[in-house]
């Protein structure tokens, strides 16, 4: 009878098809996640219209997903650990996908509020339980690459929000956008049935069999026999107290990495719920300002691949403090007079730097926190975040309440991203001199 340790079988397994198939799957949801987090931009300028909303009463409903987006990332990271990730994050698909197609049959602000915060607990539990499976089963050496492409589903979400706006506002109204929403429902089997569990949660369950049967597709060479015990170094008992992500020398990187996620949250819903009624205050069409979200998402989807495969390559801490002065940069840039094509590569940076590195914040912090403690410690970072997230439309219906210059909005936005590099800054030197104080006492002991 042998022991294994299944972290060096996962991180030393050749890429394969059970790869693909888990960073489709979860680049799947992560697709209909963003379709129904960008659908509130896209349909702002015309419920503005219908329901005679001021800027501040937009921002506010535009916040009820969000709320609920911090309470399920916080609900359902904690809950996943006990219950296993594929029924967590089967619970929040089909949650926001079921509030999404309510929402087209609101028939006032006070009801589409509600449904947006039922599809806000599913979105923000799916989040981070879909990051923290794709982690566990990437080789090591793509693991940053692997979760910001599979990430990248999510701004394809946001793409596929604005192209459908395009075409179905105009002709169909805005109810038609949430009802759209009725189809990804139809994939749900599908997951079920090819998504694979945690082998994490299997092997703290006992469930040993099964774990094999996982182990044997994620390295197909590997020879398991009917005796042979599998054992993770750090599956430790079911349910994780909050405490754990500050233990163990992980404070200061835990408050480090939760300023940077509400920051960088801040800035992508104060842009993706404002953005498109912003340009068109400016002068620009709708059909032009719904382009520029287009843009935005094209450019998360970028940054996102290109930072995973730096973080890959390099120190993925000190290329998201880079990403962080950009996003602050070309923000800034956006409310002065620029030619159109230098518009459209402003936004497609201020997307690669804002959408792109809350991709790559998550696949810092499941890479940061072990395996036992990955799901609570996703969810937290999360749901911390979350409140950036609801400040950043409540922002946006602030400035544009008391009719600021376009170029102080977008100033304003930018800020959050100067902070969130300092952030992310101090994070990695934090991480530094615990890798040289480890290093110097294993010297001294050996």
């Amino acid at each position: 009878m042998r022991q294994i340790d299944v972290h060096p079988v996962i991180d030393n397994a050749r890429f394969s098809r059970f790869h693909w198939m888990v960073m489709a799957l979860c680049a799947l949801l992560l697709i209909f996640d963003g379709y129904d987090l960008f659908i509130f931009g896209v349909v702002l300028p015309a419920i503005m219209q219908e329901w005679n909303l001021t800027p501040l009463e937009a921002g506010a409903l535009g916040s009820y997903a969000l709320f609920g987006m911090m309470f399920g990332a916080l609900l359902f990271g904690t809950l996943a650990d006990r219950i296993g990730r594929k029924k967590g994050i089967a619970i929040c698909f089909v949650l926001f996908s079921t509030a999404t197609i309510l929402n087209g049959f609101a028939s006032s602000p006070s009801e589409f509020g509600i449904f947006r915060f039922l599809a806000g607990l599913g979105c923000g539990g799916l989040m981070p339980n879909a990051v923290a499976l794709m982690n566990e089963y990437a080789p090591k050496r793509l693991r940053s690459t692997l979760v910001a492409v599979m990430f990248s589903g999510y701004s394809l979400g946001g793409m596929l929000a604005a192209g459908v706006g395009i075409y179905m506002l105009p002709r169909f109204g805005w109810e038609s956008m949430f009802f759209a929403a009725a189809i990804p429902l139809l994939l749900l089997p599908l997951i079920l049935w090819k998504l694979p569990e945690s082998v994490g949660f299997l092997v703290r369950q006992g469930r040993h069999q099964q774990a094999r049967e996982v182990l044997r597709k994620v390295e197909p060479g590997l020879v398991i026999e009917a005796g042979d015990q599998l054992q993770m170094s750090d599956a430790k008992g079911q349910g994780v107290a909050v405490l754990e992500l500050f233990r163990e020398g992980r404070a200061l990187r835990t408050l480090c990495l939760w300023l940077a996620f509400f920051c960088c949250l801040l800035m992508v819903y104060a842009l993706s719920s404002w953005l498109p009624k912003l340009m068109a205050s400016a002068g620009y069409s709708l059909g032009s300002s719904l382009s520029f979200l287009l843009a935005l998402n094209f450019g998360g989807m970028a940054g996102a691949i290109l930072g995973g495969w730096l973080g890959d390559r390099f120190n993925l801490g000190k290329v998201m403090v880079a990403f962080f002065v950009a996003a602050a940069v070309s923000i800034s840039l956006l409310g002065f007079n620029s030619p159109t094509p230098v518009l459209y590569g402003l936004i497609f940076v201020a997307g690669a730097t804002t959408i792109g590195t809350q991709i790559l914040l998550y696949a810092g912090a499941a890479q940061f926190y072990g395996l036992s403690i990955r799901s609570t410690g996703l969810g937290w970072a999360s749901g911390i975040g979350r409140n950036g997230a609801i400040v950043g439309p409540l922002l946006g219906g602030a400035l544009m309440a008391i009719n600021l210059p376009l170029q102080l909005n977008f100033i304003a936005f930018a800020v959050p991203g100067a902070i969130a590099a300092l952030a992310m800054a101090l994070f990695t030197l934090s991480g530094q001199r615990r890798q040289v104080a480890s290093a110097a006492l294993a010297a001294a002991k050996a």
